[in-house]
């Protein structure tokens, strides 16, 4: 009985399980073996060996170690979670936060979680997890990242103190310096929040999201320093760069007005400035920036170039308008009385501006004869201007300051003045003749009373019997009815001059 058991080799265990066949099998070099696996056959057991092999090695945890882990089954008092021990982790739902990442309706079977190791093995067996301090851990992971990674991002203040901001980085209690804020002075900043003015400044920052950069992170002591100055100077290099990718020649785009210069406005395009030269701001004369701009003014321009090399660009706000001598024959005429403005004294004249963009020469000839213009005339003068002619291929308006005063002078009628000896003068009867009411018979009256050389004595006696056929007095009222005014009484009294003069005349 002995001996069969011994004869019987094929059902015994080898001694030595790393000798002869066993030991080519066991390390997978048999040739037979190979021969006969098939490709699904190899995969498994490769499979089978990684996950002996994973088994193999026992997984320690202990507490503060943050792990991920999977939901295997969510119950209204607490979520069981599998994290790679021999019974699931448990995670209360009382620390869940009420809305948002981590909260109990965001939280679905199957879903991957980080955990924090409370307690790695409860007397049940259990491990005690906490989602909340896992994501702080989750978070400062994050920040650490950025941090290496140069990255800016949003974060909330949510109070301050004499030294600076405190902001509130996805969970993380962070400090802004106050050094490190942009929209305090340098004098501010000296004062520190000790300062009425710098701590109401900083009160009024509450509540606002601002553009930060990690300039300094220390977990093991909770430190986590942040920047606004940097991040707004890094995020302007790289908007800058962007900008000047993207901007194309004729584009139109919106920008505010960042500073202003003899020379020209800077207008910011959301990152990067560009040069409005002073010859492109508007298109009427402008002699500073500051007549038609001022800094936090919102403006179109029109990109006239961008240089990636140099890194500028060159803007326009006068190309982003209508040109206004496209339209000025549709608004203007020749002979139209228009007000003008001095805004340039020349010795051949004057320019004066009608619009915003249309200005014209007041040459020496159409000013008021004998004005001396650097005498008699000053920038932002207005004057009353009559349009000789419109060219708006040329831009060249022409206008006239003598032919509007000339208009005005016989539009309006002057007193007719007496003398001390009671004769009436030429000029008043030339004024009487030029009103509308007596303009015909003033015509009449300058041709019926002008003596001619070929009348004779007893035309002239005849003329001066008939003096109540006067055009100029036939419609004045008689002196004795008390009406008569001081005008026709001087008429009256030249009209017996002359008949009285004519009458003496001695014959020829």
């Amino acid at each position: 009985m002995q001996a069969q058991q011994h004869d019987d080799l094929s059902t015994m265990p080898a001694a030595n399980l790393k000798s002869g066949r066993v030991q080519t099998m066991y390390e997978g070099n048999d040739p037979e073996v190979q021969n006969n696996n098939t490709p699904e056959e190899t995969s498994e057991i490769n499979e089978m060996e990684v996950l002996l092999r994973e088994s193999a090695t026992p997984i320690t945890i202990k507490r503060g170690d943050v792990v991920e882990g999977v939901i295997v089954r969510i119950d209204q008092d607490e979520i069981l979670v599998d994290i790679g021990l021999k019974s699931e982790g448990v995670l209360s739902t009382k620390e869940l936060p009420a809305n948002g990442y981590g909260s109990f309706n965001e939280l679905h079977i199957d879903d991957k979680i980080l955990v924090y190791i409370m307690q790695p093995e409860t007397p049940d067996g259990h491990a005690l997890l906490s989602l909340k301090r896992a994501h702080a851990e989750r978070q400062w992971r994050i920040a650490d990242q950025q941090y290496r990674d140069n990255e800016l991002l949003q974060a909330r203040v949510i109070d301050y103190n004499k030294g600076g901001l405190i902001v509130d980085v996805a969970g993380i209690r962070g400090f802004v310096p106050i050094s490190q804020i942009l929209n305090l002075k340098r004098e501010e900043v000296a004062a520190g929040g000790e300062s009425q003015e710098t701590a109401a400044k900083l009160a009024s920052m509450r509540d606002k999201e601002l553009q930060l950069k990690i300039i300094e992170i220390n977990r093991t002591r909770n430190r986590l320093i942040l920047s606004e100055r940097l991040a707004v100077q890094e995020w302007r290099q790289r908007r800058r760069e962007e900008l000047l990718d993207e901007l194309k020649p004729g584009e139109v785009r919106r920008g505010v007005v960042s500073n202003l210069a003899n020379f020209g406005a800077f207008v910011d395009l959301g990152g990067a400035d560009g040069l409005v030269h002073i010859s492109q701001l508007a298109w009427s004369r402008v002699n500073h920036p500051s007549e038609v701009l001022h800094v936090g003014q919102e403006v179109e321009v029109q990109v006239l170039s961008v240089d990636k090399e140099k890194k500028k660009i060159a803007l326009s706000i006068k190309r982003a308008e209508v040109d206004p001598w496209t339209t000025v024959e549709q608004r203007y005429t020749p002979g139209q009385l228009v007000t003008g403005t001095i805004t340039k004294i020349a010795p051949f004249g004057a320019f004066a501006r009608i619009e915003d963009g249309i200005e014209g020469l007041i040459h020496l000839s159409e000013l008021t004869p004998g004005m001396d213009p650097k005498a008699a005339l000053h920038e932002g003068m207005q004057l009353q201007l009559r349009i000789l002619r419109i060219d708006a291929e040329r831009r060249r308006l022409g206008l006239s300051l003598r032919q509007a005063d000339e208009v005005d002078a016989k539009e309006v009628p002057s007193e007719p003045s007496v003398d001390s000896g009671g004769k009436g003068v030429a000029g008043d009867m030339m004024s009487l003749e030029e009103t509308p009411a007596h303009q015909e018979a003033g015509t009449n009256q300058a041709e019926n009373s002008t003596p001619r050389r070929s009348e004779g004595r007893g035309e002239r006696r005849e003329r001066s019997e008939r003096p109540s056929e006067n055009p100029l007095l036939s419609n004045l009222p008689p002196g004795g009815q008390g009406e008569t005014t001081a005008m026709a009484e001087a008429f009256r009294r030249a009209d017996r001059q002359r008949t009285k003069e004519d009458t003496e005349a001695p014959e020829e």
